[in-house]
């Protein structure tokens, strides 16, 4: 073979490096700019604070008792934009959360009991007996603690997500409008 025929193949091989190379920084720079512009449409909200904000007084026809935050849950609601509680119907319970805007910090309830030692078992999706689609999972600890542990996120107009990554994007992407209310329902087993 002629070197003539390596110095076209290199110099093809190299422009078509270059060339997927550029496009992909190009794809980048669109979504940091689409990321960018996404941020600066949407105006701050301010915290509300949990004790402020009004939850409602029952659910599923049971009535609720507020339950006091954590201490580690109450530093994370002191920098979450909008409003954390929990309560109880005397069965199990209720973490509900008020969003004011699109969040990475409301993420899924299995990533919370996780990071507390738990394993998560038996995850699926389910409706419940008002015929609301939830994430369902099963979080065992230690082989003493269990709990059955189901997560919604329901927006403005009453669309309903249950997925936290699908919530975001299309919270961020103006597809979906708040505030958003998650609710976290754990029983124990």
């Amino acid at each position: 073979m002629s070197t003539r025929f390596f110095e076209n193949f290199f110099a093809n091989h190299f422009i078509h490096r270059i060339g997927h190379k550029a496009a992909f920084a190009l794809a980048m720079l669109l979504c940091l700019l689409w990321s960018t512009a996404a941020a600066l449409r949407l105006p701050p909200e301010p915290v509300v604070a949990a004790a402020s904000y009004e939850w409602p007084r029952e659910w599923d026809g049971a009535p609720l008792r507020p339950m006091a935050l954590s201490e580690v849950e109450q530093r994370f609601a002191d920098r979450f934009p909008g409003a954390i509680g929990r309560m109880t119907d005397g069965t199990q319970m209720i973490v509900m959360r008020a969003v004011n805007a699109p969040t990475r910090m409301l993420h899924p309830a299995a990533d919370c009991y996780r990071a507390l030692g738990f394993r998560i078992e038996q995850a699926r999706l389910e409706r419940d007996a008002q015929e609301r689609l939830w994430r369902c999972f099963v979080a065992q600890r230690h082989g003493v603690q269990k709990f059955r542990v189901c997560e919604r996120i329901v927006d403005a107009e009453g669309a309903a997500f249950t997925d936290t990554s699908a919530w975001y994007w299309a919270a961020a992407s103006g597809q979906s409008r708040g505030p958003w209310q998650a609710v976290t329902v754990a029983r124990p087993l």
